[in-house]
Protein backbone atom coordinates (compact mmCIF):
# COMPACT_ATOMS: atom_id res chain seq x y z
CA UNK A 1 0.00 0.00 0.00
CA UNK A 2 1.41 2.89 -0.98
CA UNK A 3 1.85 6.44 1.45
CA UNK A 4 -0.90 8.30 -0.44
CA UNK A 5 -3.38 5.34 -0.06
CA UNK A 6 -2.82 5.46 3.77
CA UNK A 7 -3.43 8.93 3.79
CA UNK A 8 -6.90 8.27 2.31
CA UNK A 9 -7.66 5.31 4.29
CA UNK A 10 -6.71 7.62 7.75
CA UNK A 11 -8.75 10.41 6.15
CA UNK A 12 -11.65 7.84 6.28
CA UNK A 13 -11.31 6.82 8.81
CA UNK A 14 -11.04 10.26 10.28
CA UNK A 15 -14.35 10.68 9.04
CA UNK A 16 -16.41 7.77 10.44
CA UNK A 17 -14.85 8.39 13.52
CA UNK A 18 -16.76 12.15 14.15
CA UNK A 19 -20.05 10.25 14.81
CA UNK A 20 -18.89 7.76 17.32
CA UNK A 21 -16.49 10.70 19.37
CA UNK A 22 -19.82 13.10 19.67
CA UNK A 23 -22.07 10.17 20.75
CA UNK A 24 -19.03 8.35 23.06
CA UNK A 25 -18.47 12.55 24.68
CA UNK A 26 -22.91 12.57 25.13
CA UNK A 27 -22.36 9.13 27.12
CA UNK A 28 -19.23 10.03 28.68
CA UNK A 29 -21.44 12.92 30.71
CA UNK A 30 -24.88 11.21 30.98
CA UNK A 31 -22.77 8.18 32.39
CA UNK A 32 -20.53 9.94 35.01
CA UNK A 33 -23.86 11.36 36.44
CA UNK A 34 -24.86 8.31 37.47
CA UNK A 35 -27.55 7.82 34.47
CA UNK A 36 -26.68 4.78 31.86
CA UNK A 37 -27.63 5.95 29.02
CA UNK A 38 -28.53 2.96 26.27
CA UNK A 39 -30.37 5.39 24.33
CA UNK A 40 -27.83 6.95 22.41
CA UNK A 41 -28.78 5.62 19.16
CA UNK A 42 -32.00 6.84 19.43
CA UNK A 43 -31.27 10.53 20.24
CA UNK A 44 -28.95 10.26 17.23
CA UNK A 45 -31.35 9.26 15.05
CA UNK A 46 -33.93 11.67 16.35
CA UNK A 47 -31.40 14.74 15.92
CA UNK A 48 -30.56 13.47 12.49
CA UNK A 49 -33.63 13.35 10.92
CA UNK A 50 -34.82 17.00 12.47
CA UNK A 51 -31.25 18.34 11.39
CA UNK A 52 -32.25 17.26 7.22
CA UNK A 53 -35.71 18.40 7.27
CA UNK A 54 -34.64 21.89 9.13
CA UNK A 55 -31.93 22.38 6.57
CA UNK A 56 -34.22 21.25 3.85
CA UNK A 57 -37.19 23.31 5.03
CA UNK A 58 -35.03 26.58 5.56
CA UNK A 59 -31.57 26.17 3.14
CA UNK A 60 -29.39 26.52 6.18
CA UNK A 61 -27.33 23.86 7.71
CA UNK A 62 -26.64 25.86 10.73
CA UNK A 63 -30.45 25.63 11.69
CA UNK A 64 -30.30 22.53 10.76
CA UNK A 65 -28.25 21.82 13.64
CA UNK A 66 -29.73 23.55 16.00
CA UNK A 67 -33.27 21.90 15.17
CA UNK A 68 -30.93 18.73 15.49
CA UNK A 69 -29.33 19.39 19.09
CA UNK A 70 -32.81 20.58 20.25
CA UNK A 71 -34.79 17.58 19.26
CA UNK A 72 -32.03 15.35 20.61
CA UNK A 73 -32.19 17.27 23.37
CA UNK A 74 -36.19 16.85 24.27
CA UNK A 75 -35.46 12.89 23.89
CA UNK A 76 -32.77 13.69 26.75
CA UNK A 77 -35.13 15.19 28.88
CA UNK A 78 -37.74 11.94 28.20
CA UNK A 79 -34.78 9.49 29.57
CA UNK A 80 -34.36 12.46 32.15
CA UNK A 81 -37.80 12.67 33.37
CA UNK A 82 -38.03 8.53 33.04
CA UNK A 83 -34.71 7.73 35.08
CA UNK A 84 -34.49 11.25 37.70
CA UNK A 85 -37.58 12.39 38.41
CA UNK A 86 -39.73 8.51 38.11
CA UNK A 87 -37.02 6.87 39.20
CA UNK A 88 -37.79 3.80 36.58
CA UNK A 89 -35.50 1.68 35.06
CA UNK A 90 -32.33 3.62 33.05
CA UNK A 91 -32.36 0.75 30.62
CA UNK A 92 -35.53 0.29 29.52
CA UNK A 93 -36.31 4.20 29.22
CA UNK A 94 -33.41 3.58 27.20
CA UNK A 95 -34.71 1.00 24.90
CA UNK A 96 -38.15 3.16 24.58
CA UNK A 97 -36.18 6.03 23.59
CA UNK A 98 -34.39 4.45 20.68
CA UNK A 99 -37.83 2.31 19.80
CA UNK A 100 -39.51 5.37 20.01
CA UNK A 101 -37.04 7.53 17.51
CA UNK A 102 -36.92 4.64 14.78
CA UNK A 103 -40.42 4.29 14.94
CA UNK A 104 -41.15 8.39 14.27
CA UNK A 105 -38.56 8.77 12.12
CA UNK A 106 -39.44 6.15 10.03
CA UNK A 107 -43.42 6.87 10.22
CA UNK A 108 -43.05 10.72 10.02
CA UNK A 109 -40.54 10.12 7.10
CA UNK A 110 -42.46 8.49 4.52
CA UNK A 111 -46.21 10.12 5.64
CA UNK A 112 -44.17 13.99 4.83
CA UNK A 113 -41.69 13.32 1.96
CA UNK A 114 -42.95 9.78 0.35
CA UNK A 115 -39.64 8.31 -0.41
CA UNK A 116 -39.48 5.56 2.15
CA UNK A 117 -38.42 7.49 4.94
CA UNK A 118 -35.93 9.54 3.55
CA UNK A 119 -35.21 12.99 3.16
CA UNK A 120 -34.86 15.15 0.01
CA UNK A 121 -31.26 15.53 -0.98
CA UNK A 122 -29.74 18.80 0.54
CA UNK A 123 -26.81 20.31 -1.08
CA UNK A 124 -25.06 24.00 -0.82
CA UNK A 125 -25.69 25.72 1.96
CA UNK A 126 -28.39 23.78 3.29
CA UNK A 127 -24.95 20.87 4.04
CA UNK A 128 -21.38 21.31 6.21
CA UNK A 129 -19.06 21.20 3.41
CA UNK A 130 -14.99 20.76 3.42
CA UNK A 131 -13.37 23.72 5.01
CA UNK A 132 -10.02 24.31 2.79
CA UNK A 133 -7.68 25.52 5.24
CA UNK A 134 -4.58 28.39 3.82
CA UNK A 135 -2.02 26.93 1.83
CA UNK A 136 -3.46 23.31 0.92
CA UNK A 137 -3.31 23.44 -2.87
CA UNK A 138 0.41 24.75 -2.62
CA UNK A 139 1.57 21.95 0.35
CA UNK A 140 -0.31 18.95 -1.56
CA UNK A 141 3.09 18.30 -3.72
CA UNK A 142 5.52 18.50 -1.15
CA UNK A 143 6.41 14.96 -0.19
CA UNK A 144 4.72 13.38 3.32
CA UNK A 145 4.12 16.35 4.77
CA UNK A 146 1.95 17.92 1.84
CA UNK A 147 -0.27 14.96 1.47
CA UNK A 148 -1.35 14.80 5.56
CA UNK A 149 -1.75 18.96 5.57
CA UNK A 150 -4.12 18.97 2.22
CA UNK A 151 -6.04 15.24 2.55
CA UNK A 152 -5.42 14.17 6.42
CA UNK A 153 -5.58 17.48 8.02
CA UNK A 154 -7.67 19.92 5.27
CA UNK A 155 -10.82 20.00 3.64
CA UNK A 156 -12.94 18.37 6.37
CA UNK A 157 -16.61 20.07 7.54
CA UNK A 158 -16.69 22.24 10.55
CA UNK A 159 -17.93 19.39 12.75
CA UNK A 160 -15.06 17.40 12.67
CA UNK A 161 -12.77 19.97 13.96
CA UNK A 162 -15.60 20.40 16.58
CA UNK A 163 -15.31 16.73 17.71
CA UNK A 164 -11.89 16.73 17.79
CA UNK A 165 -12.17 20.19 20.12
CA UNK A 166 -14.55 18.77 22.21
CA UNK A 167 -11.86 15.87 23.32
CA UNK A 168 -9.36 18.23 25.03
CA UNK A 169 -12.55 20.88 26.40
CA UNK A 170 -14.55 17.74 27.92
CA UNK A 171 -10.83 16.50 29.53
CA UNK A 172 -10.33 20.24 31.11
CA UNK A 173 -14.15 20.73 31.98
CA UNK A 174 -14.34 16.99 33.65
CA UNK A 175 -11.26 17.21 35.74
CA UNK A 176 -10.43 20.73 36.50
CA UNK A 177 -13.37 22.83 36.76
CA UNK A 178 -16.10 22.58 39.50
CA UNK A 179 -18.98 21.70 38.13
CA UNK A 180 -17.04 18.50 36.70
CA UNK A 181 -16.11 17.68 40.13
CA UNK A 182 -19.34 17.91 41.28
CA UNK A 183 -20.41 16.07 38.20
CA UNK A 184 -17.94 13.12 38.60
CA UNK A 185 -18.92 12.79 42.75
CA UNK A 186 -22.64 12.91 41.93
CA UNK A 187 -22.11 9.40 39.67
CA UNK A 188 -19.74 8.16 43.06
CA UNK A 189 -21.27 8.93 45.98
CA UNK A 190 -24.91 11.30 45.46
CA UNK A 191 -25.84 11.32 49.29
CA UNK A 192 -22.07 13.02 49.55
CA UNK A 193 -22.90 15.99 47.07
CA UNK A 194 -26.31 16.05 48.31
CA UNK A 195 -24.92 16.25 52.14
CA UNK A 196 -23.02 19.18 50.94
CA UNK A 197 -26.03 21.22 49.74
CA UNK A 198 -25.84 20.39 45.95
CA UNK A 199 -29.00 19.37 44.19
CA UNK A 200 -28.16 15.84 42.53
CA UNK A 201 -31.23 15.97 40.60
CA UNK A 202 -30.12 18.72 38.72
CA UNK A 203 -26.85 18.06 37.76
CA UNK A 204 -27.81 14.77 36.58
CA UNK A 205 -30.53 16.83 34.52
CA UNK A 206 -27.47 18.93 33.52
CA UNK A 207 -25.33 16.33 32.30
CA UNK A 208 -28.14 14.79 30.45
CA UNK A 209 -29.00 17.84 28.37
CA UNK A 210 -25.42 17.78 26.90
CA UNK A 211 -25.73 14.35 26.31
CA UNK A 212 -28.50 15.58 24.13
CA UNK A 213 -26.62 17.90 22.89
CA UNK A 214 -23.86 15.86 21.61
CA UNK A 215 -26.02 12.90 20.09
CA UNK A 216 -27.95 15.86 18.02
CA UNK A 217 -24.44 17.11 16.93
CA UNK A 218 -23.13 13.60 16.06
CA UNK A 219 -26.89 12.88 14.08
CA UNK A 220 -26.43 16.72 12.65
CA UNK A 221 -23.20 14.99 11.01
CA UNK A 222 -24.49 12.26 9.51
CA UNK A 223 -27.43 13.81 7.74
CA UNK A 224 -25.79 17.24 6.57
CA UNK A 225 -21.69 16.05 6.53
CA UNK A 226 -21.34 12.46 5.94
CA UNK A 227 -24.72 12.44 3.51
CA UNK A 228 -26.58 14.54 1.85
CA UNK A 229 -30.16 13.77 3.59
CA UNK A 230 -31.35 11.64 6.07
CA UNK A 231 -31.74 8.10 5.52
CA UNK A 232 -34.08 5.32 7.18
CA UNK A 233 -31.97 4.13 10.35
CA UNK A 234 -28.95 5.57 8.98
CA UNK A 235 -27.35 5.27 12.25
CA UNK A 236 -27.27 1.78 11.47
CA UNK A 237 -25.72 1.13 15.28
CA UNK A 238 -23.83 4.02 15.53
CA UNK A 239 -24.83 4.32 19.11
CA UNK A 240 -24.12 1.13 20.54
CA UNK A 241 -20.65 1.12 18.90
CA UNK A 242 -20.11 4.26 20.75
CA UNK A 243 -21.24 2.69 24.24
CA UNK A 244 -18.55 0.04 23.53
CA UNK A 245 -16.34 2.53 22.96
CA UNK A 246 -16.94 4.19 26.24
CA UNK A 247 -16.57 0.96 28.13
CA UNK A 248 -13.59 0.39 26.62
CA UNK A 249 -12.09 3.73 26.94
CA UNK A 250 -13.04 3.48 30.90
CA UNK A 251 -14.94 6.29 31.06
CA UNK A 252 -12.17 8.46 30.41
CA UNK A 253 -11.90 11.74 27.71
CA UNK A 254 -8.53 11.61 26.08
CA UNK A 255 -9.01 7.46 25.80
CA UNK A 256 -12.33 7.80 23.88
CA UNK A 257 -10.85 9.38 21.30
CA UNK A 258 -8.40 6.46 20.84
CA UNK A 259 -11.03 3.80 20.93
CA UNK A 260 -13.67 5.74 18.21
CA UNK A 261 -10.61 6.39 15.95
CA UNK A 262 -10.14 2.61 16.49
CA UNK A 263 -13.70 2.24 15.40
CA UNK A 264 -13.51 4.19 13.05
CA UNK A 265 -10.21 2.97 11.22
CA UNK A 266 -11.89 -0.75 10.99
CA UNK A 267 -15.06 0.45 9.83
CA UNK A 268 -13.01 2.32 6.94
CA UNK A 269 -11.07 -0.78 6.25
CA UNK A 270 -13.99 -2.70 5.95
CA UNK A 271 -15.44 -0.16 2.96
CA UNK A 272 -12.25 -0.68 1.34
CA UNK A 273 -12.02 -4.53 1.75
CA UNK A 274 -15.37 -4.72 -0.31
CA UNK A 275 -15.05 -6.25 -3.18
CA UNK A 276 -10.93 -7.42 -2.88
CA UNK A 277 -9.69 -10.50 -3.88
CA UNK A 278 -7.61 -11.54 -0.66
CA UNK A 279 -4.58 -13.99 -1.42
CA UNK A 280 -5.47 -17.25 -0.81
CA UNK A 281 -9.08 -16.59 -0.21
CA UNK A 282 -10.34 -14.99 -3.13
CA UNK A 283 -13.36 -12.27 -2.77
CA UNK A 284 -14.95 -12.15 0.66
CA UNK A 285 -18.60 -12.04 0.75
CA UNK A 286 -20.02 -8.16 1.44
CA UNK A 287 -21.85 -9.59 4.41
CA UNK A 288 -18.99 -10.83 6.15
CA UNK A 289 -17.09 -7.96 5.81
CA UNK A 290 -19.65 -5.65 6.78
CA UNK A 291 -19.96 -7.29 10.11
CA UNK A 292 -16.12 -6.82 10.84
CA UNK A 293 -16.08 -4.28 12.95
CA UNK A 294 -19.01 -5.55 15.38
CA UNK A 295 -16.83 -8.78 15.61
CA UNK A 296 -13.25 -6.99 16.35
CA UNK A 297 -15.63 -5.02 19.25
CA UNK A 298 -16.58 -7.71 20.62
CA UNK A 299 -13.44 -9.53 20.72
CA UNK A 300 -11.78 -6.35 21.93
CA UNK A 301 -13.85 -6.07 25.13
CA UNK A 302 -14.36 -9.37 25.84
CA UNK A 303 -10.45 -10.15 25.88
CA UNK A 304 -8.02 -6.95 25.89
CA UNK A 305 -9.55 -4.57 27.95
CA UNK A 306 -9.15 -5.61 31.43
CA UNK A 307 -11.71 -4.80 33.93
CA UNK A 308 -13.91 -1.83 33.48
CA UNK A 309 -15.19 -0.39 36.50
CA UNK A 310 -17.86 2.32 35.82
CA UNK A 311 -19.68 4.79 38.35
CA UNK A 312 -20.64 3.44 41.77
CA UNK A 313 -24.15 5.01 41.55
CA UNK A 314 -24.96 4.30 38.04
CA UNK A 315 -28.22 2.73 37.32
CA UNK A 316 -29.02 4.11 40.76
CA UNK A 317 -31.85 6.46 40.89
CA UNK A 318 -30.91 9.20 43.87
CA UNK A 319 -34.02 8.72 46.69
CA UNK A 320 -33.48 12.42 48.95
CA UNK A 321 -33.49 11.24 53.04
CA UNK A 322 -35.63 13.51 54.68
Amino acid sequence: MEFIDIVFMLDSSVRLTVPLLFACLAGLYSERSGVFDIGLEGKMLAGAFAAAIAAYMTGSAWLGLLAGMGVSMMMALIHGLASITLRGNQIISGVAINFLAVGLTTLLGQAWFKQGGRTPNLDGNARFNGIELPYADQMSSIPFLGPIYSELISGHSILVYLAFLAVPLTAWLMFQTRFGLRLRAVGENPKAVDTAGITVNRLRYQAVLITGALCGMSGSYLSMAQSAGFGNNMTAGKGFIALAALIFAKWRPVPVLYACFLFGFLDALQIRLQGVELPGIGQVPVQAIQVLPYVLTVVLLAGFMGRAIGPKAGGVPYVKER
